[in-house]
């Protein structure tokens, strides 16, 4: 659709340069106070149409306009073959679709991780796993029995600031249930998501001669386009990111709009490390807590660990910490992100210290070679200590997601390994919010207590990688205040359908003999085995 209005995109190096001379020339652009033509160059590496409320409108009739056409595409079209072709060109873009990621803020080495997970959701054994799951066939006498799901309808997604670009790829895979789809690109970094579903998701339906309108994306702020999602009764579903404060808000507002929540909001994901765990890997793993400066949803946000370990563990986490750094995101080393205010962070350490956890490194401000600098934009890794599990949900860091490089281990009091079991259980379980949940211990007997006793959480691993990507897993979706309600692991090609039981019978079937056959033949049958046993 034509605009007159645009969103600009500030490159991330100069972001990194100079952040308020990036910014300010940013809202000068979008305000119109700047021509184009005036630019510096270099600082402003694209703009994305910004659309207004009629085009959102727009947007979904569009959709709701496609979805009987594309739902009665066979399965075998838009969810096998989709996900295939979607796969092959992704693979095609990997390079260019990183290149988005880098101008856009992200650190080499996480824009990779990101597209290598996109890969993964439509790579075969994700794409076979989604099959299994859509239908499922059987033969019953002259009947062929189906339990299949069906198309909620019309899709709304509105994708997080942190990760927009993968959280489209994500939301994609409801239109393999039938559904056609709608995307808000945010107005922080819309960038990526409008150029992977130009680029990559397009380019595929138009090739399966796809209906136009399965696929709309949009950039516009989220209040006034969510109002109009809550508002037309052509939408179904909305998928919302967010704040769990504000998801909750939000699900309240969808259920009296009549609409499906599909929630992610935080995650404040809990590691357990038991007395036989390797201490290396766990304390790798724990560094995935820094990542991207601690602005992920799915990193690590607190750890309990085993007594016996406590210490060497927490020595081993800060000597690793202080490797993970910042800088220029097209570095291959850099894996911390800018933090342009800080001054939450400071508050939440200040709040653990007052309750007694111990700082064991980091807690300081600092430039991008690394020297410490309170008017720094980004935040060493930082791992607090703090003794006892009584008392640790009285701090901020522990009780809340921080999304700051900030990680809490809590150091369980001394007790007889069976007690310690049930505690740590316990205290998983207890947590409100359920994203992803981590265990590293050898015991096969240790592993399967935790494996069967924790219900909470939309993912559970057992000494991995708190935030590797695997085949046929979610990546998102958890209980609690991590998804609301309904929440559970976030599969949307499951959550934006329902499921329908259907029966066919070729030659038809008397219906008497239908409602009142099977009391008949059991009682034949029980008369013919009298007669057996006889």
């Amino acid at each position: 659709m034509p605009s007159d209005r645009w969103v600009y995109v500030v490159d991330s190096d100069a972001l990194l340069d100079d952040a308020f001379t990036s910014l300010t020339l940013k809202r000068k652009l979008e305000s119109g106070r700047l021509a184009p033509e005036e630019l510096p160059g270099g600082s402003i590496v694209g703009r994305v149409a910004r659309a207004d409320r009629e085009t959102v409108s727009q947007a979904v009739e569009a959709a709701s306009r496609a979805t009987g056409e594309w739902n009665a595409f066979p399965l075998e079209e838009r969810l096998d073959r989709f996900g295939a072709l979607l796969h092959r060109r992704l693979a095609e873009k990997a390079d260019r679709t990183i290149e988005i990621l880098l101008r856009e803020g992200h650190p080499l080495a996480l824009a990779r991780w990101q597209v290598s997970g996109a890969l993964e959701c439509f790579g075969p054994e994700s794409l076979a796993f989604y099959r299994s799951q859509m239908l499922q066939e059987s033969q019953h006498g002259e009947r062929r029995i189906s339990v299949r799901r069906r198309p909620d309808g019309v899709v709304c997604l509105n994708p997080p600031q942190n990760a927009p670009l993968s959280s489209a790829l994500l939301g994609v895979t409801a239109m393999m249930a039938g559904n056609s789809l709608v995307v808000r690109a945010p107005r922080s970094a819309p960038l990526g998501v409008m150029y992977v579903l130009h680029e990559v998701v397009a380019p595929v339906l138009q090739e399966l001669g796809a209906p136009g309108g399965t696929l709309n994306v949009v950039c516009g702020d989220p209040a006034p386009v969510l109002s109009a999602w809550l508002d037309s009764p052509l939408v179904d579903d909305i998928m919302y990111f967010g704040s769990s404060e504000a998801g909750m808000r939000f699900q309240e507002r969808c259920v009296a709009s009549g609409k499906k929540p599909i929630l992610e909001l935080a995650g404040n994901d809990a590691v357990v490390v038991w007395k036989d765990a390797d201490l290396e890997y766990a304390a790798e793993a724990l560094t995935e807590s820094f990542y991207g400066s601690g602005q992920l949803c799915m990193i690590p946000n607190q750890v309990l660990a085993h007594p016996d370990v406590t210490e060497r563990l927490v020595a081993l986490l800060a000597e690793k910490a202080r490797e993970v750094r910042g800088g220029s995101v097209r570095d291959e080393g850099v894996l911390l992100t800018p933090v342009l205010r800080n001054e939450k962070f400071f508050a939440c350490l200040d709040d653990a210290l007052a309750h007694g956890a111990e700082l064991v490194c980091g807690g300081h401000a600092m430039q991008a070679d690394g020297t410490r600098d309170t008017a720094g934009i980004f935040l060493e890794p930082t791992v607090v200590l703090v003794r006892g599990m009584a008392e640790a949900r009285e701090i901020q860091a522990v009780r809340h997601e921080t999304f700051f490089p900030l990680l809490p281990v809590i150091a369980a009091e001394p007790a007889p390994d069976t007690v310690l079991l049930e505690r740590f259980v316990d205290f998983v379980n207890s947590n409100p919010y359920g994203l992803r949940n981590s265990v590293w211990a050898r015991d096969p007997e240790v592993v399967d207590h935790f494996v069967t006793r924790i219900t909470k959480g939309g993912l559970l691993k057992v000494n991995d990688s708190h935030i590797g990507f695997l085949p046929g897993l979610p990546t998102h979706g958890g209980t609690g205040l991590t998804g609301g309600v309904y929440g559970e692991a976030n599969y949307p090609i499951l959550r934006t359908s329902h499921i329908q039981g259907v029966s066919v019978s070729a030659g038809g079937i008397r219906p008497r003999d239908a409602v009142f056959g099977a009391w008949q033949a059991m009682r034949r049958n029980e008369a013919e085995t009298e007669t057996a046993v006889e």
